[in-house]
Order: structure tokens, then C-alpha cells, then sequence
């Protein structure tokens, strides 16, 4: 099958092209590079059947030429982590809201299944737990950066059902649960590569806020496993599915678990969101996924726990 992955070099994207080509299928992937890597895709870029495009989702004569010829869209490609979010909010929302209206119209015009990632931020700071696919949503004020994201991938699930439901676009929605492993890098501030990259440098390791908000990490190989695996289950088409973990751990003790792991002497340091981020700056204390749509559909079971996560991301540092 011909399949294309915006977001292809990102951290995600890279796992899903390797998964995909390791299963003989033909891979195209197209990213900005703006949080992508080439480093990311660099031990199967000269794979026969992999092909690489840099470029933008937003460029749709591209996007139109790229998906004529593909069965399958894995549609990755995103404004992500909340630091680049906040520094650039107007590029955030137009690359979430506008480059998923085009994946989603030629998807439609070439009749290409689709898969829309989503985020755990469409719950906001619901106090709830755990989220399951069905509940309220819970959001602060416009003036704050961070829940423009929140809106723009809940206005991305939007418009995905509305062509489920009006065109008979087959379409998949997954909402992601901090997705960690191999080759994230923390330079966008995703916390577990931030800790990991200080502790082994022996640098201070710097916990926003209070560190008693918690939440469960995910392995990148198994979430993009999930991502086939409702790509190709029929009765999935039209779902929204959380894809995640269901171990918990307060951000304070993972900063403690890394140093312990990395036998670092780096000091557990707090500083807070406003300093961090802005004025204003709302989180979520707990995030945590409820997961029996995704075990009832396609018998979805994580293979990593945390400990095996960490291990996972410092042995690429080795080898």
C-alpha cells in the first residue's frame, strides 16, 4: 500500500515510517522541519520505498500531488509542545486548523483514508479522571496561549467527523497521551527528554510549577503499533480513540526516577509557570486516559512500562 505521514520526520512520524516500511509498504512523508529532524529519519532515508519531501502542509498543490497517490494518510503534522505553542501562536493555529482542512478536502477528493491525530489537551483542565472519549471539555480564558492549541485540535476533530458524517470520508481520531521515547528531543518542552538530557549532563533538572501534577508516558512504539492497528480495523472508522498509558507518576517523582536511573548529581530545582511560560499560565494537575475504547476495539495493551521508556531513550545516548 502507498501511505503518506505528514509530520514524517518528526518524532512520532519517523517511528510510524520506520513500523510501516518494515511491513512492505510503499512510505511518503512530508514535513517543514520546523520541529522535524533529518537525523530522525536518517537510518531508512535511502530505503527504496521510502520517499522524503520537505514542505508544508499548507502548500496544497503539493499536498495535492503527494496524497493523489496514497491510500492512506497518517495526518502527524502539527504545532507541538507547549513552549513553541506559546512563542509562536498565530503559525500554531493556521498550521493545526488550516493544514488539517487541507489534508482532510484531498483526502476526500482522492478518496484516502485518514487518521487525525489529536491531543489529551482537548479535555483541559477537567478535573475528571480518568478521560474518556465522551466527556465534557473544560477550558480557561482566549487571553491565555496554551488553550488556543486545545481549540485548534478540537476544531481539527471537528471537521474530521463532519466529513465522516456528511462525505463518508473514513477517518480515524486519536488523542495522544504524552507520547515519549527514542529520539524526542526536550528543545520544545517535552519534560521526560528535558530531564533525561540535564541528568546526564549533570545539570540542574527544573520542574514547572509545584511537580505534584501528574501524568503517564507512553512508549512511541506502542502508540504508533495503536495508530496502524486502527487504521486498518473497519469498525473503527469514524472513532475518536484515546492512545496512551494508564501509569501514573507526579512530575516531582519523575525527575527523581531519571536521576536515580542516570546516577546524576544534578539538583532537583522548581521554578514557576510564569517564569517558565506567561503570565497567567493554567495546567492540568492529572492527566490520565481512560483506555477501554481502544482495548474493546483492537485489544490494545502497552508492552513498556516507565522504567522501560527510560532505559529505551538513554540507550540511544550509548550507542
Amino acid at each position: 500500500m502507498k501511505i503518506l505521514i505528514t509530520g514524517g520526520a518528526g518524532f512520532i512520524g519517523s517511528h510510524l515510517a520506520e513500523r510501516l516500511l518494515k511491513e512492505g509498504h510503499e512510505v511518503f512523508a512530508i514535513d517543514n522541519l520546523s520541529t522535524g529532524s533529518l537525523a530522525n529519519i536518517e537510518s531508512f532515508k535511502d530505503h527504496p520505498k521510502f520517499h522524503f519531501c520537505i514542505g508544508s502542509i499548507l502548500d496544497r498543490e503539493l499536498m495535492n500531488d503527494l496524497i493523489s497517490k496514497c491510500q492512506q494518510v497518517y495526518h502527524l503534522a502539527a504545532a507541538v509542545g507547549v513552549k513553541y505553542i506559546i512563542e509562536n501562536p498565530l503559525l500554531s493555529l493556521k498550521t493545526n486548523i488550516v493544514g488539517t482542512e487541507n489534508v482532510l478536502e484531498l483526502c476526500n477528493k482522492h478518496k484516502s483514508k485518514a487518521l487525525i491525530t489529536s491531543t489529551s489537551e482537548i479535555y483541559g483542565k477537567s478535573e475528571k479522571m480518568p478521560f474518556s472519549e465522551q466527556d465534557d471539555r473544560l477550558l480557561g480564558s482566549t487571553h491565555i496561549s496554551r488553550w488556543g492549541y486545545s481549540c485548534s485540535k478540537a476544531i481539527d476533530e471537528f471537521m474530521a467527523l463532519a466529513y465522516y458524517r456528511e462525505k463518508k470520508l473514513p477517518i480515524v481520531i486519536v488523542r495522544c497521551f504524552n507520547t515519549v521515547g527514542p529520539r524526542q528531543s526536550g528543545q520544545y518542552g517535552m519534560v521526560l527528554p528535558k530531564f533525561i538530557k540535564a541528568a546526564r549532563l549533570d545539570q540542574p533538572i527544573v520542574i514547572f510549577g509545584t511537580g505534584k501534577q501528574t501524568r503517564c508516558f507512553a512508549d512511541v512504539s506502542d502508540v504508533v503499533g495503536a495508530f496502524v492497528k486502527l487504521m486498518n480495523t473497519p469498525e473503527c472508522e469514524g472513532g475518536i480513540f484515546n492512545v496512551g498509558t494508564t501509569e501514573s507518576i507526579s512530575i516531582e517523582e519523575l525527575a527523581h526516577k531519571v536521576k536515580s536511573m542516570c546516577d546524576s548529581k544534578s539538583k532537583i530545582e522548581y521554578m514557576s509557570y510564569e517564569v517558565a511560560f506567561e503570565e497567567g499560565f493554567e495546567d492540568m494537575m492529572n492527566r490520565k486516559p481512560d483506555l477501554d475504547k481502544i482495548k474493546k476495539y483492537i485489544g490494545y495493551e502497552p508492552e513498556y512500562n516507565l522504567d522501560d521508556i527510560i532505559t529505551r531513550m538513554l540507550e540511544q545516548y550509548e550507542n
